[in-house]
């Protein structure tokens, strides 16, 4: 993806200056951030992204993308903790997707830890 064009995450930034930096090596301040920097990363297919920020805990070995859907709109709907001083925190949010002719949305509540001053994913459910 372009440096100049708009985000995927929908922050309204440009890539290169919002989930593109972190992409690059940046750390996530917020577990906002890291979400929506891994929403991207779904976006562009960018695997090694994704299990980097993954807790270890949890993380799936391997991680195929080649069949995942296109990711169209996030939404963030709630926020709780995740701040730069935080050591856990949630996110909730909607992702809509297409997959061939169908149309879904994805709608979780993901959990975040903060180790060693990053962010990862831990886990999420699904509403």
């Amino acid at each position: 993806m372009d440096d100049s064009q708009r985000c995927p995450c929908n922050s309204g930034d440009t890539y290169g200056d919002c989930c593109g930096r972190l992409h690059r090596g940046g750390a996530a301040a917020t577990a906002e951030a890291l979400m929506r920097s891994r929403y991207s990363a779904f976006v562009v297919r960018d695997a090694d992204y994704l299990l980097a920020t993954w807790h270890p805990s949890t993380r799936p070995d391997p991680l195929d993308l080649t069949d995942d859907p296109q990711w169209r709109r996030l939404e963030i709907l709630a926020t709780e903790a995740g701040g730069p001083f935080d050591a856990t925190g949630v996110v909730e949010f909607s992702a809509r997707y297409r997959s061939g002719p169908e149309r879904g949305e994805l709608h979780e509540v993901s959990r975040f830890v903060r180790e060693g001053g990053r962010w990862f994913y831990l886990d999420g459910t699904y509403r």
